[in-house]
């Protein structure tokens, strides 16, 4: 019996994401794709319209999981300081098997200065993740976690500047002690 195809494409997305976030939309090739997903090149456009409708999805499969982590994090019950050191230690220690750096960092530098389209879902991106850190730390301040006169939107966006900050480093070969020498700074001003 035939998997669906819906399985298969999302399986695709996944492959690609990752070979996207190793290269690079520009450096990933056609053939770099088939070698990830599996798929020969008729099935690759028979599936997606084009390499861009492919990383178009595979970055939004990118964000949509990365969001839903944050989100779930902020919505816990964990003490501020402990939900904003998590986030930085995602950057400091990432997943063993992920690729250096970050899809959407990468793909902010390489590609939104020139495509509009991506450039408009990594700013939907960025405020979609920085109002919901600024959310939490609203929460934290109403709860006497925060010194009152912090400012959670100024807050949210220095989080979200520092982890990219943290992947570009990352991307560039810093060691462990300086992503964590990083961090530790951050997480001082919370």
């Amino acid at each position: 019996m035939a998997r669906p195809r819906k399985f298969e494409e999302d399986q695709a997305i996944e492959a690609a994401m990752r070979a996207f976030w190793s290269a690079g939309y520009e450096a990933t090739s056609t053939q770099d794709l088939c070698a990830a997903t599996g798929l020969g090149r008729s099935s690759i456009y028979n599936t997606f319209a084009s390499k861009h409708d492919l990383f178009r999805r595979s970055l939004r499969h990118y964000m949509d999981e990365r969001n839903a982590g944050l989100a779930e994090l902020m919505d816990s019950e964990l003490p501020i300081k402990e939900k904003i050191r998590t986030v930085l230690w995602w950057a400091v220690e990432p997943h063993p098997g992920d690729p250096a750096g970050c899809l959407v960092v990468n793909s902010l530098v390489e590609l939104a200065p020139r495509d509009a389209e991506i450039a408009e879902m990594l700013r939907r991106d960025n405020d979609k993740r920085v109002g919901i850190v600024r959310s939490a730390i609203e929460a934290a301040r109403t709860r006497g976690e925060l010194d009152p006169g912090s400012d959670p939107p100024a807050l949210a966006h220095f989080l979200a500047a520092t982890v990219s900050g943290l992947r570009v480093a990352a991307r560039g070969g810093a060691g462990r002690a300086t992503l964590e020498s990083i961090a530790n700074t951050a997480l001082g001003a919370f």
